[in-house]
């Protein structure tokens, strides 16, 4: 397993290759993900380390403690390190050479040519067949009824005498985790803490994004 760091999907931009060809991109902006956690076969049973990601801030120090649930402030403060929004927890095999409040940035990816991103998708709400599935729908000339849209026959005779469970039918659309593999890395600005990578990512706007080293390409 790979570590995952913790960023926001700040947009998309256009950039240009050596040839003057253009390159749809996607900027991830990740501030440094600070280890909350570490876990060992001898304590836990697995390897791992848990990294957490954007400091609880409040306009009065007093609302920010209030912020963290009392369990978590406990947490932090075991680890020596300040509340955070976000807690990921990734296997790794050796975990000798990390150690409480170490931070690891965008930099981690300068050396990785490829990266997986998962991130939730945007909610599309109850969508019918075409725009969920892409059915390619009915007639829609005259005569035809108002049905150019819809699904069609689903159930079946007498026997079995019901619709048979797996059929693509209309139904909630989007909202759901989302993982696109062997994005190709553009960019690292260690000093703005911000990636560029190649394609799109899912999600909306500042929304949250797992990123990781690429488990299928090199």
């Amino acid at each position: 397993m790979a570590i995952k760091l913790m960023g926001k999907k700040r947009g998309m931009i256009q950039l240009f290759d050596e040839s003057g060809n253009i390159v749809v991109c996607t900027v991830i902006h990740a501030d440094p993900n600070v280890i909350t956690q570490i876990k060992t076969k001898e304590s836990d049973g697995y390897n791992a380390v848990q990294l957490g990601f954007e400091k609880v801030v409040a306009k009065d120090p007093r609302r920010q403690e209030e912020r963290t649930t009392k369990p978590l402030r406990g947490h932090f403060e075991r680890a020596g390190v300040e509340p955070r929004r976000h807690l990921k927890e990734s296997r790794i095999e050796n975990t000798s050479e990390f150690k409480l409040g170490d931070e690891i940035g965008v930099g981690f990816f300068a050396s990785i040519a490829y990266i997986d991103a998962t991130a939730i998708s945007k909610g599309k709400g109850h969508q019918g067949v075409m725009k969920r599935h892409h059915f390619r729908g009915m007639r829609a000339t005259h005569g035809a009824g108002p049905t150019h849209r819809h699904a069609g026959s689903t159930g079946q005779r007498s026997t079995p005498g019901r619709t048979l469970p797996g059929v693509k039918k209309s139904g909630h659309m989007g909202d759901e985790q989302v993982t696109v593999q062997n994005l190709k890395v553009i960019m690292v600005n260690e000093a703005d803490n911000v990636l560029v990578v190649k394609g799109q990512v899912p999600g909306p706007r500042n929304g949250l994004v797992y990123i990781s080293k690429a488990q299928k390409k090199s």
